[in-house]
């Protein structure tokens, strides 16, 4: 079982390459033409998602016939069928959103990971992985920790039950976004223990037989509780 933490960028052509081992992945749990469902949460006027996404598959190696959409808006819940596959990928788009969609296959999907399926996450997708999911907020007790822009609508910083596929929680566009420094703030006030947050146009590869390991152009920061207060350590491909 591996997990693929991409942490956003918009060059498919960049980010594709990044997931060739989770199509490779797929493939080996199929023994034949895998079914990569391609789960998203789209806004009402959202028509650009589905290709975009679509198009990160194929560059990672996906045939189109491949790949099953599974699009809804927000306020609705995926249905167990969208989770029957022998890989996942969740897109990008509003993390609460992302996070709510999942409610009632939570369960489902932890289960079919810890069974050998493969899971992706690109951005939001990559957030709500964690058992304790940093969904997002730009205010701790009021005080400023990033930008509103990276707030995903929310004031204080929120930590939900995420799919529990991780022990630490995830954030995302690190560097682009300036979201290292809420990383911190959720860690320093004791909402989550430890996490990483991770730049655009690349990816944190967890998986059962191997190391973690970076991948792509950026890095990935490691962020957690010290005796000293919170420590980061910078991890590179």
């Amino acid at each position: 079982m591996s997990v693929f933490l991409l942490g956003g960028g918009r060059d498919a052509a960049v980010c594709g390459p990044l997931l060739e081992t989770f199509v490779s992945e797929a493939r080996e749990r199929a023994n034949a033409r895998p079914v990569i469902a391609l789960l998203l949460v789209l806004e009402a006027d959202d028509d650009a998602s589905v290709d975009r996404f679509r198009g990160v598959l194929e560059a990672a190696g996906a045939a189109s016939d491949e790949i099953h959409v599974h699009a809804i808006v927000e306020g609705e819940n995926f249905r167990e069928a969208a989770i029957e596959a022998d890989g996942v990928f969740v897109g990008g788009g509003l993390t609460p959103a992302y996070h709510a969609a999942f409610r009632v296959v939570r369960e489902a999907l932890r289960e079919r990971v810890a069974g050998g399926m493969p899971y992706a996450g690109f951005s939001a997708g990559a957030a709500i992985a964690a058992e304790r999911a940093l969904v997002g907020g730009w205010l701790r007790g009021g005080v400023e920790v990033c930008s509103e822009d990276a707030g995903e609508e929310l004031g204080e910083l929120e930590v939900r039950p995420g799919l529990g596929l991780l022990g630490f929680a995830v954030d995302v566009h690190a560097a682009q976004w300036g979201t290292l420094s809420r990383l911190i703030a959720a860690v320093d006030a004791g909402l989550v223990t430890d996490g990483v947050a991770i730049d655009e146009h690349t990816a944190l590869v967890i998986s059962a037989q191997a190391v973690p390991a970076v991948r792509g152009s950026g890095q990935v920061w490691r962020v957690e509780s010290a005796a000293s207060g919170v420590r980061v350590q910078v991890l590179r491909a």
